[in-house]
């Protein structure tokens, strides 16, 4: 059990290192600010006008979201959305779960809460895998990272 882990726990580090693996493309880009905008609101006043500048910035210590890459596995196909704030993991759910089977679909409903549960108590993508879905926690995982990535989180 102990060299398992170690084992997922190795091919997920060399799997952060490199570029994830987009397969069926990404669900969504990375989180871009918002550019500023100016409308002149008109007024019965024609020689009095006014100009309102909207900017919509991150904020520091602002909730940011992106979703994973769509990751293919053994018995289907999976995307995360993840939710950070100030550094921190604070959401992760499933945005996309096809499975090739109902059996493949009760397990992944098994699993991925304690997925979910790994990846906020981890703070990353380096989590343990799942015994008896080790496909599935390797896909999550790969996901998870890509939406880091995406966000610019280390």
């Amino acid at each position: 059990m102990v060299a398992s882990a170690a084992g997922f726990a190795g091919v997920v580090a060399m799997h952060a290192s490199s570029a994830p693996a987009v397969l069926g493309g990404a669900l969504s880009g990375p989180v871009s600010p918002a550019t500023s905008t100016t409308s002149p609101s008109s007024s019965p006043n024609p020689s009095s006008s006014t100009t309102t500048t909207t900017t919509s910035l991150p904020v520091s210590g602002a909730a940011r979201t992106a979703t994973g890459n769509s990751e293919q596995y053994g018995y289907g196909v999976l995307a995360v959305k993840l939710t950070e704030q100030a550094g921190r993991i604070t959401e992760v759910s499933v945005s996309s779960l096809q499975t090739a089977e109902q059996y493949s679909q009760g397990l992944a409903q098994q699993v991925i809460p304690l997925l979910r549960n790994e990846v906020l108590s981890a703070q990353s993508a380096h989590i343990s895998g799942i015994s008896g879905a080790t496909y599935t926690s390797e896909a999550y995982a790969y996901s998870v990272q890509s939406a880091l990535d995406s966000l610019g989180v280390k």
